[in-house]
């Protein structure tokens, strides 16, 4: 998921001290000593998001042990409300293997997929999933619905949260922090344009408000009685 939302929770916060790095959420299965290689390629791709201006997630393909894809959070920049990070990824495999099925694919994602990118992972029937920092607001693994868990569903794929949270949320922790500093300093330097506007205005207007006299034109003009 990839718009404005509270800070994950695996992000660091001054409340309490969040689980270590590389610990896993108990979910489907434990996570493998490859599992953070992996998740560092996709905070790579969380980067690249932030370098043009979109919230940080980044996601990653594995297919049979190397990076099939990648793909990062980018719907600001081509206005689709589609382009997260996973949905970017999905597209870009299914290209290069020329199947929509990703049957034996594992995904890795920064944070917990949205209900939108959860459904596409499971339509897609990747293998295993593997997520970073959990989303209190809009987390369809297990925060918010646990679609993955949902029986009725014809495909079920592993799950595996909470791979390098720590790093995960505090790169989205600090990219609302920097938006919200340069969004204060934006409103400040408007405020101080807008002061200075004023009084240059004051400085130029006339001495004293009353009613001025026209200026005189130099002749005199008399009225005769007919």
């Amino acid at each position: 998921m990839a718009g404005d939302h509270v800070p994950p929770t695996g992000a660091p916060s001054a409340g309490g001290a969040s689980p270590r790095d590389g610990a896993a959420s108990p979910r489907d299965g434990a996570a493998t000593p490859a599992d953070s290689g992996f998740m560092r390629l996709a905070i790579d791709q969380a980067r690249n998001a932030w370098s043009v201006g979109e919230v940080p997630v980044g996601a990653v393909i594995v297919h049979q042990g190397r990076v099939l894809a990648t793909g990062f959070n980018h719907p600001i920049g081509s206005h689709d409300p589609t382009a997260h990070a996973e949905i970017r990824a999905l597209r870009a495999a299914a290209e290069l293997l020329g199947n929509y099925r990703l049957v034996d694919c594992d995904l890795y994602v920064t944070l917990e997929p949205c209900a939108m990118c959860a459904g596409a992972i499971m339509h897609a029937r990747i293998r295993r999933l593997v997520f970073g920092a959990t989303d209190p607001k809009t987390g369809a693994c297990g925060s918010v619905v646990d679609l993955m868990a949902e029986q009725t569903l014809n495909h079920h794929t592993a799950v595996v949260g909470g791979v390098l949270r720590d790093a995960c949320g505090g790169l989205l922790s600090d990219f609302f922090a920097e938006r919200r500093r340069r969004r204060a300093a934006e409103r400040a330097a408007t405020d101080a344009d807008a002061a200075r506007a004023a009084a240059q205005a004051a400085a130029q207007s006339p001495a004293g408000s009353g009613p001025q006299t026209p200026p005189a034109t130099g002749i005199d003009v008399v009225f005769h009685d007919e």
